[in-house]
């Protein structure tokens, strides 16, 4: 791949610049690239942090009929549909929801087809083998694979070249100023693809939205999405969509870095656990739903919670049930030794589990799916796979809201164009996680921001190509 000096950003007037240099940007640089179009790619992280959150992503959540790639069975558009339904509890736009869903079937072959190798689907807690395509190598591979084809491509790429504004006349854009090797340079294109991300790594930001909690937040994402494109855009007026306080945040190791610990750090063992905060107090239903429809609710519930932290409880019979964390488990083998590790008041927790435990009832114990084993006379309830937390030894996590991505972004329809104060603009398109927040009201659903961000991408490369033919 060609990377960039100073001169050769200036020196020309580009066909397509994208801004950002993830999953959704790299698409659409592909995509215009196959055009014939002259593409630049500005990328805000070094080339050895390259493509955002995409780095730290595993699967693609895929519409199909009949097996395809490494999927089986069927998983239509109606299921799809009424997945995400339930997760954002109806705050989505569906036109544009039902166009990624449908779209998405395409997509699984065509990133084959761009270097992109699949595996079969995780066991245990994620039972995903018929809605999510799983990457080999996880999203590094998948990343390293899209900038290799770019580069086959001609398209060029600019790294540490962080977006400071958009130059835009009316509704067209005309140049962007980015800080590059030192200076600020003025960066002309003739169509512009906006895919840098949320806010979320802007604590400041974070904490005008939520108040001073976020401020004990961990970023479990790349560092660099900052929202500074995104901020300039609505300095411009950009329509937006979503709630700033609205994100992708799930439960993560407590002893996970500030910034960029990734997926190794979720934590799947809610729902063979019980989960209490710093009083020792149960606070939500466990076992509402299976884990890849109700993960990313818990960063949110954690975050409602006292210090913001949370405390897995797991017993010997459940500790190899979920992918552990990179961190391994306090372990002890009484609840009151446990309790007193963690710093927890040692009664109440004792009395929480023993509630828990006499409310738990006889029957059948299914992992991998919804099996009604649910508590009796217990709010709140645990409505699945509700099991004494009994036998020795006994184990738990600390848990911290780990936000990935913020869901304000700008407006698009379904070309991806997006939308400024007067109408839509001529020649600026947006994809990702910048306007994910169009689909994206609230909650989240495994693997579909990849889906977003495929969809959108490819579809924001074919048309800024096309504006430039």
């Amino acid at each position: 791949m060609s990377e960039a000096d100073a001169a050769t950003l200036t020196g020309e007037v580009w066909d397509v610049v994208v801004v950002g240099g993830g999953n959704a940007a790299l698409c659409a640089a592909i995509e215009a690239a196959e055009t014939g179009a002259r593409v630049l790619i500005l990328e805000g992280a070094p080339r050895d942090y390259r493509g955002g959150n995409s780095r730290h992503t595993r699967n693609f959540r895929c519409m199909h009929h009949g097996a395809l790639g490494p999927l089986v069975e069927t998983y239509d558009e109606e299921e799809f549909w009424a997945d995400l339904l339930r997760v954002t509890k109806g705050e989505t736009d569906e036109a544009l929801a039902r166009h990624a869903i449908r779209t998405s079937e395409t997509c699984l072959p065509w990133m084959q087809a761009h270097g992109v190798r699949f595996q079969k689907s995780l066991s245990g807690t994620l039972s995903l083998d018929r809605t999510n395509a799983f990457f080999l190598g996880g999203g590094k591979a998948l990343v390293n694979a899209y900038y290799l084809t770019a580069g086959d491509l001609g398209v060029t790429v600019a790294y540490e070249a962080t977006v400071r504004h958009v130059g835009i006349e009316g509704a067209r854009a005309t140049h962007v100023e980015v800080d590059y090797q030192g200076e600020r340079l003025t960066v002309q294109g003739r169509a512009l693809v906006l895919a840098a991300g949320g806010f979320q790594s802007d604590l400041d930001w974070l904490a005008r939205a939520w108040g001073p909690a976020a401020k004990n937040f961990l970023i479990r994402g790349t560092p660099y999405n900052r929202g500074v494109v995104l901020k300039d855009m609505l300095d411009h007026g950009a329509e937006t969509v979503g709630d700033p306080t609205q994100c992708h945040a799930v439960a993560i190791d407590g002893r996970a870095p500030k910034y960029d610990g990734g997926i190794v750090t979720r934590l799947d063992c809610v729902p063979f656990s019980i989960v209490v905060n710093k009083d020792g107090q149960r606070f939500y239903d466990e076992g509402e739903d299976v884990w890849p429809k109700r993960y990313a609710i818990w960063g949110r519930l954690v975050a409602a919670q006292p210090d913001q932290v949370g405390y897995s409880i797991i017993d010997a019979r459940s500790i190899d049930l979920f992918m552990p964390s990179v961190y391994p488990p306090v372990t002890a083998d009484t609840i009151p030794a446990l309790a007193e590790k963690l710093g927890l008041p040692v009664e109440a927790v004792e009395q929480t589990v023993a509630t828990f435990n006499a409310a738990c009832r006889a029957g059948e114990f299914h992992p991998q799916q919804l099996d009604g084993l649910a508590t009796e006379g217990l709010d709140p309830p645990k409505t699945n796979w509700a099991r004494p937390i009994a036998e020795p030894p006994f184990y738990a996590y600390a848990l911290r809201p780990g936000v990935t991505f913020t869901y304000l972004g700008l407006k698009v329809d379904q070309t991806a164009r997006a939308t400024g104060p007067e109408g839509p603009y001529d020649n600026i398109w947006s994809a990702g996680e910048m306007m994910a927040g169009s689909i994206l009201g609230q909650g989240y659903l495994a693997g579909f921001g990849m889906t977003i961000g495929t969809v959108f991408g490819r579809i924001a490369g074919q048309e800024a190509a096309a504006h430039v033919a």
